[in-house]
């Protein structure tokens, strides 16, 4: 296979990524361990967000070989720390792997800050997605290797600076993996080896889906602001999730980008919110159909819905000259390359703790910082295009101003934005 212009800048990033690691502290700390595989010195962990994902993340970081230890962590709310902790406490494997004393549990919007200055080596991210394009910000500038959930941004001045960050991480030798666990999945690497390798012949398109019924909701106490209603039903709100577009089906669109290794270059589609309708579901549209093009010609066809009661459907097809390739729980390809994964299956959430550490304990280059951000702008160009009705470009996607979310994050009064309508809607 031809090497592609992105692939070789992303190579040669990568060999100055291994320049630079003895600059960094955990470089030179780690260096007598290098050559011991996975042993070595004790990783310090810390984490910011402790929800579900984070609780999950958090664990799964401690589970890679090494010694780890968790010594910070931070949450917008006091009892989500308690019971992250109570929940790891709980795990025989974990209980001498903690070592977080009351002064560094930080609670508040500003919690991550103490996390960054705790003396961690290593910060897990999985706050809503409003906030990490800041968080991981902070964390590569506290020169901090960094595992943050997808996506990673909202809006495209997020992406932005998600995208700056990811390039000094490369200066400064520090690892960086995201949430998109496909790539760390045997199936999906399988497949994706062979589309790459051209058994399918050239991608003409490409589908994908995350359609499914209604998730979560917290039901409004009277004790909560405005505020403090929209943190605890995050989803909802695009300000915090950025819509489920963004939130859930950049995991699909990710993996055409993946098959066509590319970004699109435009984007156009329809959407709306027609039976998830009450205001305990914020403003956020129920059904999102994007059709984009790639710059070789190719198109990808999207769909996500979180509507009861329809048909669910969580797969990508890719469709060549010579075959088509199917990702939907089974891996296979047919045509004339026909072809099935018949090999071991993994947990790949687990997998992308352990490639992560590897490759800090290893001194190995690895930044995934620049394709989740490419992930997260495809699916806010999606959006953007939903929203309005109206065609839009990656260039105008990458430029667009418009922040979604407060200035300041006190608890109190916050409206919800309208529901964005197509044809009024500028972006």
């Amino acid at each position: 296979m031809t090497t592609s212009r992105r692939s070789f800048l992303y190579t040669a990033a990568a060999a100055a990524t291994a320049q630079t690691l003895a600059s960094t502290a955990i470089g030179q700390r780690l260096a007598g361990a290098a050559g011991q595989g996975q042993g070595g010195d004790e990783l310090r962990i810390g984490l910011v967000g402790c929800g579900g994902r984070g609780s999950g993340a958090i664990a799964q970081a401690l589970s890679t070989k090494g010694p780890t230890r968790l010594v910070a962590i931070a949450d917008m709310f006091e009892e989500r720390i308690d019971g992250c902790l109570d929940a790891l406490g709980e795990n025989e494997g974990f209980k001498d792997r903690l070592d977080v004393p009351k002064e560094r549990r930080f609670v508040g919007a500003d919690a991550f800050q103490g996390v960054m200055a705790s003396g961690c080596d290593v910060v897990v991210i999985a706050t809503p997605p409003h906030f990490r394009p800041a968080h991981f910000a902070a964390a590569i500038g506290a020169k901090k290797h960094v595992f943050f959930e997808k996506p990673v941004a909202v809006d495209s001045p997020g992406v932005r600076t998600v995208l700056a960050a990811a390039e000094a991480a490369d200066k400064l030798g520090l690892r960086v993996v995201c949430g998109l666990q496909r790539h760390h999945q045997n199936g999906y690497l399988a497949t994706m080896q062979r589309i790459h390798e051209g058994a399918i012949g050239k991608i003409q398109f490409a589908r994908c889906s995350w359609n499914q019924g209604y998730l979560w909701v917290r039901e409004r106490e009277p004790n909560w602001s405005d505020m403090e209603w929209q943190l605890r039903n995050w989803l909802y709100f695009t300000w915090l999730s950025g819509d489920h577009i963004v939130e859930q089906h950049v995991h699909n669109i990710d993996v055409v980008n993946w098959a066509l290794q590319d970004h699109p270059v435009r984007a156009r589609g329809m959407g709306g919110r027609q039976v998830r309708t009450d205001a305990k579901f914020g403003h956020i549209f129920d059904h999102h159909a994007v059709q984009f093009e790639y710059g070789n010609g190719a198109f990808g066809f999207s769909e996500c819905r979180q509507i009861d009661g329809c048909l669910n459907d969580v797969s990508e097809h890719v469709y060549g000259t010579l075959g088509e390739a199917h990702m939907d729980g089974r891996f296979r390809i047919t045509g004339q390359n026909e072809w099935k994964y018949t090999g071991a299956n993994n947990d790949p959430y687990q997998a992308e703790h352990d490639a992560l550490f590897a490759a800090i304990r290893g001194g190995t280059p690895l930044n995934e910082g620049r394709r989740v951000a490419e992930a997260t702008l495809s699916a806010i160009m999606g959006r953007m295009a939903t929203y309005t009705g109206k065609s839009v470009t990656w260039d105008e996607a990458l430029n667009n101003e418009e922040r979604w979310g407060p200035d300041s994050y006190e608890f109190g009064p916050l409206p919800v934005d309208p529901v964005p309508m197509p044809g009024q809607r500028r972006r």
